[in-house]
């Protein structure tokens, strides 16, 4: 009879061990689906690499591991992402990215609008629009994308004026009609080097990025001589794949960066000149 029951009670502890490593399987699996992404995105180091940084530790929680890959120029981050090396940029406004798609062939989309530089006219020497001499010339970026927001600014100053039906998002200095002050645009160089050119007293007056101007110590509100309203359509945007439009890591990033404690950390951080938007 003792034997009997020694028998039972090892039966009951062999079926308790199975139990208990069926447990620890179910733990392991249920871990394994929470299991980290990584994110590769690529910006320009100010202020989207900053903006990045700041909700890295945000998205580990969320299960994403954000690798931020930094780019000092207009050209590569587009490359890179069409290559396949990185899986999403942050670092062009709207009418940029239609315009490199269009001159490139890119199937790219809009993830999510982020926030907008502000550009703004700056100068070393004038210290009012009103004040540019006849010929005076005005130095601006090789972006085409970032002409009509300049000459918006300018025609806003009332020192020039484009021609009928004319959409100024897609100006160019081509659809000036009047220029009383015989302005002279020199639309050759690159946007990351706006900043150089104002520093060297290059030009009467330099239209600098906002992302540039900060970078060299200025701020677009206070030390510029005319700076872009604020409804601006150029917003700088998360661009995706379009394969990858419904990435949840990439929409996790999004709605982070849309949140009000980000919104409001933009804003605080940037003292307003980085200006953040929600759609």
């Amino acid at each position: 009879m003792k034997k009997k029951w020694v028998s039972i009670l090892a039966v009951a502890v062999f079926a308790l061990g199975l139990a208990a490593c069926g447990k620890a399987d179910t733990s392991k699996s249920s871990t394994s689906d929470k299991k980290e992404v990584t994110l590769k995105v690529g910006a320009s180091p100010t202020p989207h690499a900053e903006i990045l940084e700041h909700v890295k530790p945000i998205l580990k929680k969320e299960g994403v591991n954000l690798k931020i890959i930094k780019f000092d120029d207009y050209i590569l981050p587009n490359k890179a992402l069409e290559s396949g090396e990185i899986d999403a940029n942050y670092f062009q406004h709207i009418p940029y990215l239609n315009q490199q798609i269009k001159e490139n062939g890119y199937d790219f989309v809009n993830a999510g609008s982020i926030h907008v530089e502000p550009m703004a006219l700056y100068s070393q020497t004038v210290k009012d629009l009103k004040d540019l001499k006849t010929g005076a010339t005005i130095i601006t970026s090789n972006s085409e994308s970032d002409w009509g927001r300049i000459i918006t600014i300018l025609q806003d100053a009332d020192l020039v004026k484009v021609k009928e039906g004319v959409d100024l998002e897609t100006a160019t200095f081509d659809d000036i009609t009047e220029n009383p002050k015989k302005l002279k645009f020199e639309h050759t160089i690159d946007p990351s080097l706006l900043a150089t050119a104002y520093q060297n007293d290059e030009g009467d007056v330099v239209a600098i990025n906002a992302n540039y101007a900060v970078g060299i110590g200025l701020n677009p509100q206070k030390d510029s001589l005319a700076i872009e309203k604020d409804n601006s359509p150029y917003a700088n945007v998360i661009a995706v794949r379009s394969e990858d439009k419904n990435n949840a890591a990439v929409k996790k990033l999004v709605k982070v960066l849309h949140s009000k404690d980000v919104q409001a950390w933009i804003t605080k951080e940037f003292k307003g000149v980085v200006k953040p938007v929600d759609k």
